[in-house]
């Protein structure tokens, strides 16, 4: 195996064909530096720092005459860094009860890094077995990164959080081709755009043709931006739906205090009680599980909660749910209710997507006799909603409910004829003031937007936003703050690709790309 041309050998084979310790270190490194292009950081150019290391590693790893298992472990390490530096508050959820969980913290801090940090493995190892001395090198490490996000997005329950194509995205402007090619195509333009500073060392074979895809990509990446952004600030006014969300800011440790249970309702009710703000027919939004204790199907506690409702108010609550079954535990759900001001309940939207080891147990009855309790300690955990429905009821523009990090599957939601907005209820008091909060509203904004549909998200102690169908703020309360925010709803944006089609542009852009990497390959060699 030869290096690159022009890459002098001595430089590579001194600062990145070394294997060992300090080869995994680099590179775990460079994984971590890519985290700050991620929310809250946004600093983009970070991107143009990792991926380069990352490709001179690997051809490094090349010249040394290493194969498949090294660059394996040379893409481990660049995952470990990334997802232990993008998810490490998840350790903060671990501490809400400490004597419980204290075991777990460990596992949430390091254990799920270095499982995810397996799809980054297989990505660049791939990318190995099709390296060469070209520029297409670039090319094919890119196609092996999205394949390796498309999987993570779906085995083993999927886990798409942080992917690689976040980073293209964060703020609207760069947003809106996610409307065509999803989170995905987003990763392959990020891998492209980001290893281009390779190509700058010394000439190698392919060079131009590499350097013009990856502008072109950007530049259209940047023009149907613009273009989408000014066609949307031409919509139609939106009817005169209003929306006020109820931030309650309630600390975590004390949100299933029994002995707090009473001023937290206390609290709920006056802030939806109508206020200055307030329009005829509003529509409230609670957040995830706002009520302090479980609420079962007819319950005295709703028609209480009605009260604080205007006349022709509606409340969508997020609210812990249980049913009885004759002969068998009672089943619980996640959950959205519609509540009328006479106190009905004339909906219920059951979450679909839950979370392992949060809502319930991959081997529950097993784990359970061990002691072992997801951290919702309910007995037998969370049930799953058999489908999920959109959001139809009087009163109310139809909305797509989605519960707390369901919002992050985008290719999981299929956006139904009639939809008028993302509705998104959350609790990120879990997490404290950490990025998690922050990053959790960026993909929320960004599943809107690739859906064409305004966002419309409730969370217990922030960020809670309404934004338009191109995600660009309407109003906002921040992490941390007491209060309620209101605005019109927004008009929904047209129909797009990816909701009409899912991945199926990526995929279309994929095999171009593909196609291009033997034609490039054939014209330097």
């Amino acid at each position: 195996m030869t290096l690159p041309a022009g890459v002098p050998a001595a430089v590579v084979e001194r600062s990145f064909g070394t294997a060992g310790w300090r080869r995994a270190a680099m590179v775990a490194l460079a994984g971590a530096i890519a985290t700050l292009g991620l929310a809250p950081y946004h600093f983009v150019p970070a991107g143009f720092i990792a991926f380069p290391l990352l490709v001179l590693a690997l051809d490094g790893l090349v010249a040394r005459g290493e194969g498949l298992r090294p660059a394996f472990r040379l893409g481990w390490w660049f995952g470990f860094g990334y997802f232990v530096a993008g998810l490490w508050w998840l350790g903060a959820a671990m501490l809400v009860d400490a004597a419980a969980f204290w075991w777990a913290l460990p596992l949430a801090v390091l254990g799920l890094p270095a499982v995810l940090a397996v799809y980054f493995g297989i990505a660049v190892a791939i990318a190995r077995r099709f390296w060469s001395t070209g520029a297409e090198r670039i090319l094919v490490l890119a196609l092996a990164f999205a394949l390796a996000e498309f999987l993570r997005a779906r085995l083993l329950t999927g886990f798409p959080w942080n992917e690689i194509g976040m980073m293209a995205a964060p703020w609207p402007l760069f947003m809106q081709t996610a409307a065509i090619w999803g989170t995905h195509g987003l990763t392959l333009l990020c891998v492209i755009l980001f290893s281009l500073p390779v190509l700058a060392l010394r000439r190698q074979g392919g060079r131009s043709a590499v350097a013009a895809i990856g502008l072109s990509l950007l530049a259209f990446h940047i023009a149907y931006g613009a273009y989408r952004l000014s066609a949307a600030a031409s919509a139609p006014a939106p009817e005169q739906a209003h929306v006020r969300i109820v931030q309650p800011a309630i600390d975590q440790g004390s949100k299933w205090d029994p002995a707090e249970a009473s001023e937290i309702l206390r609290l709920l009710m006056d802030m939806t009680a109508p206020g200055s703000d307030s329009r005829p027919g509003e529509i409230v939004i609670w957040p995830e599980s706002s009520f302090p204790y479980l609420i079962s199907d007819v319950s005295p506690v709703v028609e209480a909660v009605a009260q604080s409702l205007g006349p022709d108010g509606r409340l969508l609550a997020g609210a812990a749910r249980m049913t009885e079954r004759d002969g068998a535990e009672p089943a619980y759900y996640n959950s959205i209710l519609a509540i009328r001001p006479d106190g009905a309940v004339d909906g219920r939207f059951d979450k679909l997507h839950l979370v392992p080891f949060g809502e319930y147990l991959p081997f529950q009855s097993i784990l359970e006799r061990l002691g072992i309790m997801q951290l919702t300690q309910l007995p037998g955990g969370f049930s799953a909603a058999d489908e999920r429905r959109s959001g139809v009821v009087e009163g109310v523009p139809p909305f797509l409910p989605l519960i707390c990090y369901e919002v992050i599957f985008p290719n999981e939601i299929r956006r139904e004829a009639g939809d008028a907005f993302v509705l998104n209820v959350t609790n990120d008091a879990w997490y404290g003031d950490t990025p998690g909060p922050y990053q959790h509203l960026a993909h929320a904004r960004l599943t809107a937007v690739a859906l064409g549909l305004p966002l419309v998200r409730a969370a217990n102690s922030g960020i809670s936003v309404v934004t338009d169908s191109v995600g660009r703020e309407v109003a906002r309360m921040d992490l941390g703050e007491r209060g309620t925010i209101a605005a019109a709803l927004p008009a929904p944006g047209a129909e797009t690709m990816f909701s009409k089609h899912g991945s199926l542009v990526f995929w279309l852009l994929s095999a171009v790309v593909l196609l291009t990497v033997p034609a490039i390959r054939r014209s330097h060699s």
